[in-house]
């Protein structure tokens, strides 16, 4: 089997079309079709469906995608390996991060990245969407209690609590009254379930202000406009000065921030950097390491 040829399937399986896959990979569409072509007949197998405007994977051009698209990638990991001289990491690293932990942190931490690494060519990306990994050319993405994905491995690096969270002089919550909310977004229910010594009572609540980020909110919070839910590690500096009071943590499961990034068994050098960087940065993975290295 020509592997040329199957390099050139799998990268416009990666990308639906001939086009796409052209202009991602600066080659002539017309080559691509061509060695597409030569691999079918090869094979005596039809590995495209071809329509007038559409182009999808036959079942056996999907399970050849399936099966030989992460061994061309370990085979590439392996070449820029040696090229590179071994472990150094260089190159370029495209990172996907959520928008809060970007906020807070991935300036600092992509600065400290840059100064430890000068030859790797860090881009770091804000989105809160599941993206794409293979489709949209990134190497590493964290998300937040993320959905499993058998294509990707990863590990959690950092976990977090939600807090529900006041200026002092809003008084505590009494009974059923409700109590002013600041909350992100559309929608956020009426009331939080908290977790007390002496049950789980429920602080129901009326949204006065909408915003869309957390830093938003935090600030409309210390503000005295009301209370709101925030991660303890973006409000426990200003819970320890006084300038919040905590009314009780969230009663529902943690945030568990993780690292994800293609099944393969061999890791460039580029992206191990970037985890031990990460690990380095929150050895146990507290909200309390992250409070304290963003300074908030």
């Amino acid at each position: 089997m020509d592997l040329l040829a199957l390099a050139d399937f799998n990268l416009v399986a990666r990308h639906g079309g001939f086009g796409r896959a052209a202009r991602a990979a600066g080659r002539p569409k017309a080559t691509l079709s061509r060695r597409v072509s030569e691999l079918e007949g090869a094979l005596a197998l039809r590995l495209f469906e071809r329509g007038a405007r559409t182009l999808t994977l036959t079942e056996e051009g999907r399970a050849l995608h399936e099966r030989t698209g992460m061994l061309l990638a370990e085979l590439d990991e392996t070449a820029a390996a040696i090229a590179s001289g071994g472990a150094k990491p260089r190159g370029r690293l495209r990172v996907s991060a959520p928008l809060l932990f970007s906020q807070v942190a991935m300036g600092k931490l992509a600065a400290e990245f840059a100064v430890k690494h000068p030859e790797v060519r860090l881009e770091v990306t804000t989105d809160d969407r599941a993206v794409d990994m293979v489709e949209e050319g990134y190497d590493v993405v964290i998300r937040v209690n993320p959905e499993t994905d058998e294509s990707l491995v990863g590990r959690v690096f950092m976990r977090d609590r939600l807090v529900v969270v006041a200026n002092p002089a809003l008084g505590q919550p009494q009974g059923n009254r409700p109590v002013p909310a600041v909350v992100r977004g559309p929608g956020g229910g009426d009331g939080w379930k908290v977790k007390v010594p002496d049950g789980r009572p429920r602080i129901p609540f009326e949204p006065v202000l909408r915003l869309s980020s957390m830093i938003m909110v935090r600030d409309a919070v210390r503000a005295g406009v009301g209370a709101a839910c925030l991660p303890v590690s973006l409000v426990s500096h200003d819970i320890a000065a006084g300038r919040l009071v905590h009314w009780g943590d969230l009663d529902g499961p943690e945030i568990a921030l993780w690292t994800l990034y293609p099944s393969r068994r061999l890791l460039s050098a580029r992206v191990s950097a970037f985890l031990d960087h990460l690990k380095q940065a929150f050895p146990q993975g507290t909200p309390e390491e992250l409070a304290a290295y963003v300074g908030t």
